[in-house]
């Protein structure tokens, strides 16, 4: 008789055991406070979280965009605790994801930067996965990271002022300069913080520029975004 192997676990369930298993419980409390999370933790630590997503992702592969995409957002929006939706962000890094990362890929990421609304979420898609789209579609992206720098939610416009955080010598300053000019007077924290950020890694760069750039601003720009940028500045 012919036997027949069960169907394998979906991702979603396979990514909860894997946290399950490196979970320290007695954590989560700390680790939900000092995040000022609704969602609670399962107190799984960023080392741990990584090996067991990596055992998990290490054989994953889509037929396409739409397949990628589908079992980003279940795990996204399927999440219990806020360990699963990093895996979430994190299968949107894999490899097997590397050919869908164009201009195609930006309503995901705005889906989960909206509905995400805090900076851990919103930082390493920002700093990586719009940087990689950016690289791939550059044009396009530029248009789009101009329309969320204008944009009424405050994660799009820093994610915007965030998306070249990698670049180095491949910076486009007037697209940094131009994501960073409606938000350079406002009184929010996250976005000070996101230029002050911004600046001080191109500062790494040409850090003469970002001088000159502060200087000529130095009426609008507030003292938390100065401060940073001018961090590692001699």
């Amino acid at each position: 008789m012919t036997q027949t192997r069960p169907a394998e676990k979906p991702l979603a369930g396979r990514v909860r055991d894997a946290l399950a298993a490196v979970a320290e419980p007695a954590r989560a409390p700390a680790m939900q406070a000092y995040m000022k999370s609704a969602m609670p933790f399962l107190g799984v630590p960023a080392v741990p979280r990584q090996g067991a997503l990596r055992a998990v992702f290490a054989e994953i592969d889509w037929p396409d965009i739409a397949a990628w995409q589908a079992d980003v957002l279940t795990l996204w929006r399927q999440a219990a605790f806020r360990e699963e939706r990093y895996a979430a962000i994190a299968l949107t890094g894999v490899a097997a994801a590397r050919p869908f990362q164009t201009i195609a890929a930006l309503p995901l990421y705005e889906a989960m930067i909206v509905d995400g609304a805090w900076w851990d979420y919103i930082d390493e898609l920002a700093g990586h996965r719009l940087w990689g789209l950016l690289r791939n579609d550059r044009l396009a992206m530029t248009a789009a990271m101009r329309d969320w720098a204008n944009d009424a939610d405050l994660w799009k416009r820093r994610s915007a002022i965030l998306c070249q955080l990698p670049a180095k010598a491949a910076t486009d300053l007037d697209l940094l300069y131009a994501c960073i000019e409606p938000s350079l007077e406002s009184r929010e924290f996250f976005l000070r913080k996101a230029i002050g950020w911004a600046l001080r890694q191109y500062a790494r760069t040409d850090p003469a520029e970002v001088t000159r750039y502060i200087t000529a601003n130095a009426d609008r720009i507030s003292a938390l975004s100065r401060r940073e940028a001018l961090k590692h500045v001699a």
